[in-house]
């Protein structure tokens, strides 16, 4: 015979306590466990601000709950996570089981709360959530709807374009030699008019005018995006911003990636992890080898292969120099291009938890420039690089530590104008 396992804990429970919520929509289940294991107690609750204080109070009722560890806190979990950090309890991120442990031990939402509690005790598969409070929160929201904005855009071009090649011969004549964003504004400029007309021709213009106005709409959407994004970036981490390659948008969507807690990633290694460039290994028997991470945040490891291709477009000396050295011990392109993401990784992961309001170095260059007399484009002229590049570093917002020495070496050999 078998016998039913009892409903309640017979054992008094430790002093210490943890807990586990399973997230949805519309409620939340909530799991308690002592130290060892033991189920204390568990109960449903609404996804919303006073379910959420029914939350605390079920927790501080049935003891001192040490942790919480909470499914999808940047999803259904993420109002939850808010209130649970502000109420002063420890909350731990808990990976949802994948489908083979769901299948040998079934599913429901006491269950799933009661892994993720037991998950939290273990310590696998669990992560110190984004706080998301600040405003980094807010650039989250503003990439979302830039990326919303794009699509759309693009969407618009590729329309523009398959009409052309389907339009009656004097519209496509018409617009055949322009493309990009000429003939948007040409379009846009047209005056086809507005009264209905059965003519193809007269409906395609129209069309093609909707479509124009429509492009410089999402484009003017994501102008305004961006300048809200230059403010945030350079608000919360002008250092990310003066990293060479890096622009406000991918300055955003690196800070988005590592939260409005960037100290929550403790390592370098951690925040490679996170973005999806540090190698796996791969190893079997006596071979050893390592293979490409194809997880982590798609959008942090698109942007940290931009600033390698920006710098290897513009002739970063410090790129050039590790990439020419690196294909000499034969690694192929692609292969360099990984190693290069993994150390500007490095490079953000310090920036990241070094938010310098200023560059002191700049300023200095700039005094003395001034100090001799030195008109910057003739300074820029001399050094071969762009007047906006050194203005950049004068300014602060752009730290450049191979320019910075040139330009001072440069001033060195000017002597200070003579006297009349």
């Amino acid at each position: 015979m078998t016998l039913d396992a009892p409903l309640t804990n017979p054992l008094p429970p430790p002093a210490g306590l943890v807990a586990g919520v399973d997230t949805h929509k519309n409620t939340h289940h909530v799991a308690i466990l002592d130290l060892v294991g033991r189920p204390v107690a568990d109960r449903e609750f609404r996804a919303d601000g006073r379910g959420y204080a029914q939350v605390i109070a079920f927790l501080h009722e049935h003891g001192d709950v040490a942790r919480v560890g909470v499914e999808g806190t940047g999803s259904y979990g993420a109002g939850l996570v808010r209130a649970l950090n502000a109420a002063g309890l420890t909350v731990i991120e808990v990976a949802r089981q994948d489908r083979q442990t769901r299948r040998r031990r079934g599913k429901s939402d006491p269950l799933d709360a009661h892994q993720a509690a037991v998950a939290v005790l273990a310590g696998t598969d669990t992560a110190i959530p984004k706080s998301g409070d600040g405003a980094v929160e807010s650039m989250r929201i503003l990439l979302a709807e830039r990326r919303s904005a794009a699509k759309a855009r693009a969407q618009v071009m590729n329309q523009i374009h398959a009409l052309l090649i389907t339009a009656p011969e004097l519209v496509r004549q018409a617009f055949r030699h322009l493309s990009g964003q000429r003939l948007v504004n040409t379009l846009a400029k047209t005056r086809p008019g507005t009264i209905p007309s059965p003519d193809p021709d007269v409906v395609a213009r129209q069309t093609l005018r909707r479509f124009a106005l429509r492009y410089l709409t999402m484009q003017a959407e994501i102008d305004l995006i961006e300048q809200q994004l230059d403010f945030l970036a350079r608000q919360v981490n002008p250092t990310l911003l003066s990293l060479s390659g890096v622009g406000p948008v991918t300055a955003a969507t690196l800070l988005v990636a590592a939260g409005d807690n960037p100290e929550r990633l403790r390592t370098r290694a951690s925040f490679a992890a996170l973005a999806g460039v540090a190698p796996i290994p791969a190893s079997s028997g006596q071979r050893t080898r390592h293979r490409l991470c194809r997880g982590g945040n798609r959008h942090a490891n698109a942007a940290l292969h931009r600033i390698v291709l920006l710098r290897m477009r513009h002739r970063e000396p410090r790129t050039t120099v590790y990439f020419e050295r690196r294909r000499a011990e034969q690694l192929t392109d692609r292969d360099i291009m990984r190693c290069l993401k993994r150390h500007v990784a490095n490079e953000v992961y310090a920036a990241l938890l070094n938010p310098a309001k200023d560059h002191p170095a700049g300023h200095e260059l700039r005094a003395r420039r001034q100090a001799i007399g030195t008109p910057i484009s003739v300074l820029a002229q001399s050094l071969g690089v762009p007047y906006q590049r050194l203005r950049r570093l004068e300014i602060g917002t752009r730290a450049d530590p191979e320019l910075e020495r040139l330009a001072t070496l440069a001033l060195d050999k000017i002597s200070p104008p003579q006297d009349a």
